[in-house]
């Protein structure tokens, strides 16, 4: 298959990347910096001509995981979060429907759910974002589905909890803080008092989660699905949990003090992944496991 991935360079996307061209696929890495591993078109991806680039000669399949992810952030620039998230996300659904019946897999959050009467969340709960960020991830959602529905293009939304693992060096969530702080000798802040719950899933599932639906075969259960389904571990735990598991990794004691909640956080995460299990994908590693290879690329940089 030729399969275009869109923020392929990134610490999702290059491992997504690399996996499918291990497997024989012929990969197309768009993004706004250079992937060194695999055939790449650079440019910003809300610009009709990079896109034309980007699927020039057909493609089977298009993973899209480029976007602005900052909860945060998005609340100081909602326009820009929408320019980025939702106008790129229309674009590529328009290039799928002139490829005519290209697969459409689009990196989605959870956080589309916002604060959810009911827990665990499951695929039905209704789109209720705290935040632009969530919203405009709710609203790709939607132009996925229209495109389904209008024109037969077949697209998944993977609704993603808390990803970790290596190569997360240059980001700044809250795993990534936690093993600066213990290679550096620094400390983090907890945002809240600590009881807030998060589902985290290991990198390495996450690619899976996009592999098993991109290139499923004709006639099995996932090649046939669109709309949303939730790629998480399954199992959450709180804040305080999670700095013990990575003092627990590290073998470092890693200071830690609370601060103000942030407004637009949910409070908690519990997901139900019961849909993905069903269409065949299974989270497989633990977070002890997944702690330790996320630490290795702090204790260890190359």
């Amino acid at each position: 298959m030729r399969i275009l991935v869109t923020g392929g360079a990134g610490f999702i996307g290059s491992a997504l990347s690399k996996q499918l061209g291990a497997a024989g696929h012929d990969v197309v890495v768009a993004d706004l910096r250079k992937n060194p591993d695999q055939q790449c078109v650079i440019g910003d991806l809300t610009d009709p001509e990079v896109v034309e680039r980007a699927v020039e000669g057909g493609v089977d399949a298009i993973c899209h995981l480029a976007a602005r992810t900052s909860v945060l952030e998005s609340k100081t620039d909602p326009e820009g979060y929408f320019r980025s998230n939702v106008q790129m996300t229309a674009l590529l659904l328009e290039a799928c429907r002139r490829q005519g019946g290209a697969r459409f897999v689009f990196a989605s959050t959870n956080a589309v759910a916002g604060n959810a009467e009911k827990l665990p969340l499951t695929e039905e709960v209704p789109l209720h974002p705290l935040t632009p960020y969530g919203a405009t991830k709710a609203a790709s959602e939607m132009l996925c589905s229209a495109y389904s529905a209008s024109f037969d293009t077949p697209s998944v939304a993977i609704r993603l909890t808390n990803v970790y693992g290596p190569g997360m060096t240059l980001k700044d969530s809250f795993v990534p803080r936690l093993m600066r702080a213990a290679a550096t000798g620094g400390e983090v802040e907890i945002y809240g008092d600590g009881s807030m719950r998060r589902d985290y899933i290991f990198l390495s599932d996450v690619v899976d989660a996009f592999v098993h639906f991109a290139t499923a075969e004709p006639d099995s259960p996932e090649a046939s699905f669109t709309g949303p389904v939730i790629i998480g571990s399954g199992e959450s735990i709180t804040v305080d949990e999670l700095v013990a598991a990575a003092k627990k990794a590290t073998g470092i004691d890693i200071p830690a003090h609370y601060g103000k909640a942030r407004l637009g956080e949910m409070p908690a995460v519990i997901v139900d992944n019961s849909k993905a299990q069903s269409l065949g994908w299974r989270a497989k590693v633990t977070l002890e496991a997944g702690m330790a290879a996320a630490w290795e690329t702090f204790s260890n940089p190359r």
